[in-house]
């Protein structure tokens, strides 16, 4: 790369930057998650604005697989902190419950977008035909678990029983969701299935009986008390992060070797890391790191998902489309999910939180469709139209969960049991 090119490359990783942290901003303003603010940012740096002449003056081509190599460390390292968060805190309360849920939450609009997806199959057939379904329905399925959790956050619900099972539920629609897109990723590159995925059994084995207790030994060698020399946090940080990272590189390149995409080593690695000495970790370590993730690399992502998201010629056989795609998603994952939790005697008001709640999907949905583009499962006006029902689903949480959870007193009422086996809800 000469001087010229990388040149380009940091005045358009710059400019990503900025109009990200601008819209997330402006986002934040309103009440939304920044995670939408970025995913617009993403599309208007694209070919949907002035049939994508800002595109190719900002990212020129020679730029672009640098940008796009960049955007997969990015996700990578989000997949990562994913499987961490999932593992130490996304199932700790209402098992029973949030199995029943998440069940509901997957099954109902997994059969609904399979069947949609058999309607608008055109000229596919046989296996390929097969796997576009699936996928549409496991798209379809997918909730946004980082996302779901800021807002239980911004909402003062993050630790409150129903932000709880909010965040339990999607923590194993989540990994059942990942799962079956694994499936689909190693049946879409050849007839048969690679000989290397049946190593990924013994590859988790590995993982959990080597990886982890190695990980868990260095975290138990960080002080749990502050360091007072900062030349000695340096070298512990450094250490921890060195560590993580090869781990990190490692499982990436051991899954994608495998016929899987480099995103589940990341998820798997953060799923086994030690709960011993996690705290440590976390407190020296992670905070930087995601940091580094979230406002440089993320961003980048963003805009390589945008470069295929084209709206500018939308007509009215597409809007129709759109509004099908909406229609199977946000009613299949809303209507599973209230279902189930009526089913579980969890009392109406509840009930209609979790809905809105679960069908988040914000940038994991975007990491599905991004891989569902790439293994040829999506085409690019499909890919666009479901990029938008990410955005959509996305947006509605922060618009109509006031209506269900007021602002005033939500701590006072929330935190009272989620169903009337535990303690009966009365009405404000």
């Amino acid at each position: 790369m000469d001087i010229g090119t990388l040149a380009t490359l940091v005045r358009a990783v710059l400019v990503i930057i900025v109009v990200a942290r601008l819209l997330g901003l402006l986002c934040r303003r309103f009440g939304q998650p920044e995670v939408i603010g970025e995913i617009v940012g993403g599309i208007l740096l694209g070919p949907t604005l002035f049939h994508g002449a800002i595109t190719q003056e900002l990212f020129p081509a020679d730029i672009r697989p640098a940008l796009k190599m960049l955007s997969t460390v990015g996700i990578c390292v989000f997949m990562f902190l994913v499987g961490l968060h999932l593992a130490h805190g996304g199932l700790r309360v209402q098992g029973r419950i949030a199995v029943a849920l998440s069940l509901g939450s997957m099954v109902v609009p997994f059969v609904l977008g399979t069947l949609f997806a058999i309607g608008i199959a055109g000229d596919r057939s046989g296996r390929s035909a097969v796997l576009f379904c699936l996928f549409v329905g496991t798209a379809v399925s997918v909730t946004a678990f980082p996302v779901l959790a800021r807002i239980l956050t911004d909402r003062d619900l993050i630790d409150t029983p129903i932000g709880g099972l909010a965040l339990a539920t999607a923590a194993v629609g989540d990994v059942l969701a990942w799962s079956m897109l694994a499936v689909l990723v190693a049946l879409s590159h050849a007839s048969t299935l690679p000989w290397q995925v049946l190593l990924v059994l013994p590859f988790v084995a590995i993982l959990v009986g080597v990886v982890r207790p190695l990980l868990a030994r260095l975290a138990q060698r960080t002080p749990r008390t502050p360091v007072r020399s900062r030349a000695a946090r340096v070298s512990l940080d450094a250490g921890l992060a060195i560590a993580i990272a090869a781990a990190l590189v490692l499982s990436c390149a051991a899954t994608s070797w495998m016929g899987l995409h480099a995103i589940f080593g990341a998820f798997l690695l953060g799923a086994v890391m030690p709960r011993t000495g996690a705290a440590a970790l976390r407190a020296y370590v992670l905070p930087w790191i995601e940091r580094i993730d979230r406002v440089v690399l993320l961003p980048l992502f963003f805009v390589v998902a945008g470069f295929a998201v084209n709206l500018s010629g939308m007509d009215s056989r597409e809007v129709g489309l759109l509004l099908l795609i909406l229609l199977v998603a946000i009613g299949g994952k809303m209507a599973g999910v209230f279902g189930a939790a009526r089913l579980c005697r969890v009392s109406a008001r509840h009930s209609a939180g979790l809905a809105l709640l679960i069908n988040t999907r914000g940038l994991t949905e975007l990491i599905v469709l991004a891989v569902g583009l790439q293994i040829g499962l999506l085409d690019q006006r499909l890919y666009s139209l479901m990029v938008v029902m990410a955005l959509v689903t996305t947006l509605m949480p922060g618009l109509l969960l006031p209506f269900v959870y007021p602002k005033q007193g939500t701590r006072e009422r929330e935190s009272r049991a989620v169903t009337p086996l535990l303690e009966r809800e009365s009405m404000p």
